[in-house]
């Protein structure tokens, strides 16, 4: 057996050397360019990366690997340096084969009889791995000898080194220094302790054998005998050696990171050939919020459970996004992304719906509203409380959330036109097999997910302008996004803020930290509370997946303290903006009297108050905008006192007029809300699209 193994020895050196010494043989130079030409990137898992790039969430690749994309700059130096130290010491010298090792490896081998080293460079041991080659064999060493001259042609020494750091076995299914600095210590391998270093260069001599969490005490020998030779070669203090040999092994593999679990999967799913991902989300705000709801979930009954969704309310960017407190929780359904379940959204959308009566001129958040008993066409809906509080003002009854004024706006602004804003702002509401909506939307009568309450409470904290919610990073998906869009004019949402934000009145200053609005759905099934600050806005929902009625659960008392905690793990909260251009700072008979009273006007005005006689509302005018073309709309209305004032999109149009008709051209096609109000305040109002 002996002499067996001293004739693969010599065999296998004078082969190798043979080759080296002849550099011009055409058939080795054939032989080096075929295996130059079918090498190919291995194969990586997918990572999902924050807006750091850090990770979020690794896939294995498909054979189950832990192997992840890696190179020279996302490695510590050091371990570098003692990596090349301890296997190939001349590995920027040599072309792929070092002659001196090899020479050294006869040698030895004919001295012992036996094959004591096979003067494998690190070169040759990244061809062993990319062919799959078995260690021992004649013929396996001179498929490693041309290998390693066909790596250093077609990728240089970078090149190697990057496959090197790739490829690497650490034991069992993980496989290059990335994947193995998370399984052992939880950490990216761009900083790395002595000992951990050590660590990473001593287990791919033996990965089974020396595997820490199987074998910690041969991990440690192999460990520590590194750690001896970098203090022999200088490379190490002995004192840091010392520190570094009484660190203890890992004894256990880590998790691999699984931040934005639901996210990941969608982003996976939306671009499958992709090997990385980057997302907006901000990692340490993601993680933090993910143990802050898993905490919270462990005091909530099973199935309860909760979603948190952040995003930048300036740029549309989703910082952090928790469709569920545990995706492996299956008791809470956790695999469901409870950010996009659809869902009713109780009182959350009345903020958009006072908004467009602001807008419209129907009401100022000073105007009195009636919250009394009030059928609308034998839709006759209840407070919450069941309970009036009679005449109060439009602020009032915002921060108070009453059912019966938000139902009388709705009323005048339009359900149709309600929904219609609600998709400019990027939102899919659900009206289930109605053709048309009603007044119920308001009170929550239609489905909408957390993702869409959050895009339309952007708009309103962005200055009624709503920027696409977005977590796709890539430059393709940055110079896709759609265009932001309007969803409420800048003095209507600084009115919905100041009211939101628990401003007393229609004041010049600053509204204040935070506005926010809750929502609570028919039958107790949904809580929910929707804030933002001058940057962010944060959207939280409460309730059972399979929505089964939670008794008890409404928005204020389950959703609010949920918010405030988001808020308080952003850090300060900036401050809301000031009131733009054109606000109106009045109260009571300082204000116009089509504003005083919602309603008001109309029953004063009795049987003589003015109808829009054309356009009639809800039709369809056919102008000819979409040819380029542009004609007046007429516009008519009977009864009522003269002068009369023609109002569109709540801005004043045409003032002063004793005629009863008038003509108006509009710009470009789409809705158009036309109001009309007379000498006594009495006022009518009409929309219709203009085409």
């Amino acid at each position: 057996m002996k002499r067996r193994r001293l004739a693969v020895a010599l065999g296998l050196g004078a082969a190798l050397l043979g080759g080296l010494g002849f550099a011009g043989n055409r058939w080795l130079e054939s032989a080096v360019a075929a295996r130059a030409a079918r090498l190919a990137e291995p194969e990586t898992g997918v990572l999902v990366e924050a807006r750091d790039g850090g990770i979020l969430r690794a896939f294995a690749t498909q054979d189950g690997r832990w192997r992840l994309d890696v190179s020279e700059p996302d490695v510590d130096p050091r371990f570098l340096l003692m990596l090349t130290s301890w296997e190939d010491k001349r590995f920027a010298s040599h072309g792929g084969i070092d002659a001196v090792a090899l020479g050294r490896a006869v040698w030895q081998s004919v001295r012992h009889a036996w094959l004591v080293s096979g003067g494998s460079t690190l070169t040759m041991q990244v061809a062993r791995m990319v062919e799959g080659l078995p260690t021992g064999s004649l013929r396996a060493k001179g498929e490693q000898f041309l290998g390693a001259l066909a790596l250093e042609r077609a990728l240089g020494k970078r090149g190697v080194m990057n496959l090197y750091l790739k490829l690497a076995p650490y034991g069992g299914n993980v496989e290059g220094v990335r994947a193995a600095s998370l399984a052992w210590f939880g950490h990216e391998p761009r900083r790395l302790t002595a000992a951990e270093a050590a660590l990473l260069v001593a287990l791919p001599q033996s990965p089974e054998r020396y595997r820490p969490d199987l074998h910690p005490k041969r991990a440690k020998q192999a460990r520590d005998r590194v750690l001896a030779r970098m203090v022999a070669l200088g490379i190490l203090a002995p004192a840091e050696a010392e520190r570094a040999s009484a660190e203890p092994v890992p004894t256990a593999r880590r998790a691999m990171p699984m931040l934005a679990a639901h996210a990941a999967e969608s982003a996976k799913a939306a671009n499958p050939a992709a090997k990385r991902l980057p997302l907006t989300l901000d990692r340490h705000l993601q993680e933090s919020l993910e143990a802050y709801a898993r905490d919270k979930a462990a005091g909530l009954p099973k199935p309860q459970s909760l979603a948190i969704l952040v995003a930048d309310h300036t740029t549309g960017e989703i910082l952090a996004t928790v469709g569920a407190p545990d995706m492996f929780d299956t008791e809470r359904q956790g695999y469901v992304n409870l950010t996009k379940a659809v869902r009713s959204p109780g009182s959350t959308l009345k903020p958009l719906i006072y908004g467009l009566a602001f807008e419209a001129g129907v009401a100022h958040p000073e105007s009195l509203v009636d919250d009394r008993p009030t059928a609308f066409a034998g839709y006759t809906p209840q407070n919450f409380d069941h309970t009036f509080e009679g005449v109060i003002t439009a602020r009032r009854a915002l921060q108070l959330s009453r059912n019966l004024p938000a139902v009388e706006l709705l009323a005048a602004v339009g359900p149709s036109r309600l929904v219609q804003r609600m998709q400019r702002a990027g939102a899919h509401p659900e009206l289930g097999s109605r053709t048309l909506p009603g007044l119920a939307i308001g009170l929550g009568g239609l489905g909408i997910s957390l993702e869409d309450l959050v895009r339309i409470y952007a708009g309103l904290a962005n200055g009624g302008v709503a920027k696409p919610l977005r977590i796709d990073a890539s430059p393709a998906a940055i110079l896709g996004a759609p265009p932001a869009r309007r969803i409420l004019s800048e003095q209507a949402a600084w009115y919905v803020t100041s009211v939101l934000a628990g401003a007393p009145t229609t004041a010049k200053g600053p509204p204040g930290t935070i506005a926010f609005k809750t929502g609570t759905s028919f039958g107790y099934r949904d809580a929910w509370t929707v804030g933002y600050d001058g940057r962010h806005v944060v959207g939280v929902w409460l309730g059972r997946p399979d929505a089964v009625p939670v008794p008890g659960l409404v928005g204020q008392d389950a959703a609010v303290p949920v918010m405030r905690d988001v808020f308080a793990r952003l850090g300060p909260a900036k401050r809301l903006p000031g009131p733009p251009p054109g606000i109106l700072a009045a109260a009571g008979r300082r204000l116009p009297p089509a504003m005083r009273k919602v309603g008001g006007g109309i029953d004063a005005a009795g049987a003589d108050r003015p109808e829009i006689v054309f356009p009639p509302n809800d039709t369809k005018v056919e102008l000819g905008l979409a040819d380029g073309a542009a004609s007046d709309l007429s516009l008519k209305v009977r009864n009522g006192t003269p002068p009369f004032t023609w109002v569109i999109d709540g801005m004043p149009a045409l003032t002063g007029l004793f005629d009863r008709q008038a003509a108006w051209r509009p710009q470009e096609p789409g809705f158009v809300t036309i109001s009309v109000v007379d000498a006594k305040g009495a006022a009518a109002s009409s929309r219709v699209f203009v085409d």
